[in-house]
């Protein structure tokens, strides 16, 4: 059994977790029973009973058959409140709206999370509306602008080894490539991802230093067949002046907590 901070960790809970973490990560690919007892090396009368408890209290939902399973209503409450709670978010969410309305584009923002960033907000273009919401999705963070900009912040040391997974032909996928361009990322300040994320599309990544090392970092978005010369340089310069204005307002004042 692991241990936190000198403190054991509780086998239940953490099956739990890594249960709604697993059912989460499946988006809209419903599991059944025996999956998530092989994917968590536990005995299926284990997972059943574990099963129906989290449905009786709304953290996993079943179809009308009993036998899939997916994550449930009250994971989105929860997630909900994090984000209402945190006076980080609440601090950058206008300046959101003030870059999207300078620039028409998507504006993200977006905290590192172990080797991953996940959306925490998003302001979508003007031109090109998305039907499916972004907060709450992570995405490797070797692949993003909004990941790339919070890795440059830190040493090359605590770079993973590799190799890394890749989800378009410009993705890096080994370390000594990402190193390279993270060298470009301190020497320009912001991050640049040419379609390594999504094909198409190029992001600008700027990472917030209201904390050190920096969790959080704000991005924009565009489609490459809309990106000119003139464009990409307006974008740097809005992007640039709203991560000022967010670095200047600081978060935590007033006696906000300083979570960790």
């Amino acid at each position: 059994m692991s241990e936190t901070g000198g403190v054991r960790e509780v086998k239940s809970a953490a099956r739990t977790i890594e249960l709604l973490e697993l059912l989460a990560e499946r988006g809209d690919r419903p599991a059944r029973l025996q999956e998530l007892a092989d994917a968590l090396g536990v005995p299926r009368s284990s997972m059943y009973a574990l099963l129906r408890t989290l449905i009786g209290r709304g953290w996993v939902r079943t179809d009308v058959t009993g036998s899939l399973y997916g994550i449930g209503i009250h994971a989105l409450l929860t997630g909900t409140g994090y984000l209402d709670s945190d006076p980080r978010v609440r601090l950058v969410r206008p300046y959101l709206d003030e870059a999207s309305d300078a620039l028409g584009e998507t504006i993200h923002l977006g905290r590192l999370d172990g080797r991953d960033v996940a959306y925490l907000a998003t302001r979508e273009s003007h031109a090109y509306p998305r039907t499916i919401s972004r907060v709450g999705r992570r995405l490797p963070a070797h692949v993003g602008a909004l990941g790339k900009a919070l890795l440059a912040e830190r040493p090359d040391d605590e770079l993973p080894e590799g190799p890394y997974a890749a989800l378009t032909p410009t993705s890096h996928t080994d370390r000594e490539s990402l190193r390279a361009d993270l060298a470009g990322v301190r020497a320009r300040g912001y991050s640049v991802d040419r379609e390594e994320s999504v094909t198409g599309i190029v992001g600008f990544g700027f990472a917030l230093r209201y904390e050190h090392p920096a969790q959080d970092a704000i991005s924009c978005s565009v489609p490459v067949a809309r990106l000119t010369a003139g464009h990409e340089e307006r974008i740097v310069a809005v992007m640039r002046e709203i991560r000022a204005k967010i670095e200047a307002t600081g978060p935590g004042a007033g006696g906000t907590v300083n979570w960790r």
